[in-house]
């Protein structure tokens, strides 16, 4: 089965995980060149995945997207990453760490565009430089999505807890809005095993306005998938809203007292549309 609103990260010096990685549903499938490779594995990585890459089927629908997430592109390692990349048929999009302004996102399609124009880039943003630019970020050249990358805030902002996030989180949430981009995937999040908490902070991730998370290992997909979805009652409740707005213009009330108005339908049948999709 395929797991909606997930990604799933595969390191790229291991050719056997990324073989596996794409038989685990997940949505999206990363090939990482970044965190997930030690400094002396990073040439190997990139040429293993390159050749990995090379004998994937670009017109094949039945496996998951391709990423690719390169080092930074403001170093030569990281523009050595994509100018191997970008011609690659079955690349699906090119995930950029630490990006801190519009420019880099500019540099990065100054590279890809070489080989093509299609490019889609997924801006991580993990520092403050980056929050505070995120709207510019999410309106540069090319940009399909922009999310966090939480780590390093924790650390360059000094955040302690989970809700310590919730500020960052939403501004980013309405950068994207603003910039009509997709809704953010939340980050990692890094205890494999305890899926209890993962599901509990993805329930708050969505509460704000995030949709999807990345994941490092696939037991995580299933719990993500879930807490994303749409729940029965939600399902069930936008019907109700979608079926009585038919005959109707302008606001009015269910028969339990709730006012609706058009942006209420439009949520509600953006509902329906996420449980036909699956997404």
């Amino acid at each position: 089965m395929t797991y909606p609103g997930t990604w799933l990260y595969a390191p790229g010096d291991r050719p056997d995980r990324m073989a596996k990685a794409l038989a685990t549903g997940a949505e999206t499938v990363v090939f990482d060149l970044q965190d997930a490779v030690a400094d002396a594995h990073k040439h190997d990585a990139r040429r293993a995945v390159v050749e990995f890459m090379g004998d994937l089927d670009p017109d094949d629908r039945e496996r998951p997207r391709v990423h690719v997430r390169i080092n930074d592109i403001r170093t030569d390692l990281g523009q050595a990453d994509l100018d191997a990349v970008a011609a690659l048929p079955a690349l699906g999009g090119i995930r950029l760490p630490r990006v801190e302004s519009a420019d880099d996102v500019r540099l990065a399609v100054g590279i890809a565009d070489r080989y093509r124009t299609d490019v889609g880039f997924h801006c991580l943003i993990e520092t403050a430089a980056g929050v505070e630019n995120s709207f510019r970020i999410a309106t540069a050249p090319q940009v399909a999505a922009i999310s966090l990358g939480e780590g390093d805030l924790r650390v360059e902002l000094r955040l302690i807890d989970e809700t310590a996030f919730d500020w960052v989180r939403s501004r980013i949430v309405v950068a994207a809005a603003a910039a009509q981009l997709p809704p953010p995937g939340m980050a990692v999040y890094g205890n494999v095993k305890d899926h209890a908490g993962l599901k509990v902070s993805c329930e708050r991730g969505r509460r704000l306005g995030m949709h999807g998370r990345s994941a490092i290992h696939p037991a995580q997909l299933p719990v993500i998938a879930e807490v994303f979805a749409p729940t029965p009652a939600e399902i069930e409740h936008a019907r109700r809203i979608v079926s009585a707005a038919q005959d109707r213009s302008g606001g009015f009330a269910l028969p339990d007292g709730t006012f609706i108005d058009q942006p209420v339908v439009t949520a509600a049948r953006r509902t329906l549309t996420r449980a036909a999709n699956g997404r």
